[in-house]
């Protein structure tokens, strides 16, 4: 076990590499020159050639894009983000300060949608063909075609609006949480719902599970011991791309709902045009995206031992 996590944690460091690799190449291929489109933004349009070229030396534009890229990776490494050209601050503090209310809200969202989905593809697994399993699929497919604004107003309206039981707006207390977590973990329950069912009726066909029936081992207690952990090994498999996904989210929900987190803050940084922010902010991410990765494949080796390799 302990060979298998060095060994994904080795394989990390390309993914890495190339994660930051593309996120600088996309901040440059982006039409026009980056610091004229930085001023223009904070500044509404009123420029001087002596403050462009000012920006373009403290960002290092002048340099060769190699330079640039290496510039930037060494700041990464060394938790230098660059500096916010709008709020004038290091990216690094300024997502940092946001990430706790984004990895709230990220977890708010998983934790709905394993507690809907895992119970729900369960029940319509062993109610195959019942009324549960046809409400099981419509809410699946119903989960993955919505978008995810369009489910956050309707709560808006329903329960913000209308009962006036939560909050529409903000991110102070847990009633504040509530709805952008539900938001979040409904659209994302119908995938783990659907997975969960199909997982389970493939573990009630396997020959170890009719044997125990045949022994006369009671139906809970097999399911408990054999059944769910075996079916839960592509569901956890699943939940690293969803923590990711619920991270993306995050950034039509926390506008939807007007919370101060990182997607929040991308939002801004792209309206103004804030480069560097927008850079460290993605890369940011990135990094807990594919540490969320390997923390599910060090659960997946845990849960079937079979994929150990190198032990």
């Amino acid at each position: 076990m302990g060979r298998y996590i060095l060994g994904r944690i080795l394989q990390m460091i390309p993914v890495l590499l190339l994660v930051s690799l593309i996120v600088f190449g996309i901040m440059r291929v982006l039409p026009g020159d980056p610091a004229l489109l930085m001023l223009q933004g904070a500044e509404g349009g009123v420029t001087t050639p002596e403050r462009l070229e000012a920006l373009r030396e403290r960002m290092g534009l002048n340099d060769p894009v190699v330079v640039q890229y290496w510039t930037f990776l060494t700041g990464a490494l060394t938790g230098d983000l660059g500096e916010s050209v709008r709020f004038r601050e290091p990216v690094l503090d300024m997502v940092l300060d946001r990430l706790g209310s984004t990895i709230e809200l990220a977890l708010a969202g998983l934790v709905i949608s394993v507690l809907v989905g895992v119970p729900l593809g369960m029940i319509a697994a062993m109610r195959r063909g019942g009324w549960i399993d046809a409400f099981t699929m419509t809410f699946s497919y119903l989960g993955a075609s919505m978008p995810v604004f369009f489910l956050g107003l309707i709560l808006i309206y329903v329960f913000a609006f209308g009962m006036g039981l939560f909050p529409s707006a903000g991110g102070t207390g847990w009633r504040s949480l509530v709805l952008p977590g539900v938001t979040l973990g409904l659209i994302n329950a119908g995938l783990i719902a659907r997975l969960m069912r199909s997982s389970m009726l493939e573990v009630l066909g396997e020959d170890y599970m009719r044997t125990g029936r045949a022994k006369g081992v009671p139906p809970g207690l097999l399911l408990r011991r054999h059944g769910i952990k075996n079916a839960l090994i592509p569901v956890v498999t699943i939940l690293g791309l969803q923590f990711g996904n619920m991270l993306a989210g995050t950034v039509v929900t926390e506008t939807v709902f007007s919370r101060p987190g990182i997607g929040r803050m991308i939002v801004t940084a792209i309206l103004a045009k804030d480069y560097p922010l927008i850079q460290g902010a993605v890369l940011f991410l990135s990094i807990i995206y594919v540490t969320a990765n390997l923390l599910v494949d060090i659960a997946y080796a845990w849960l079937d031992p079979r994929i150990r390799y190198g032990d």
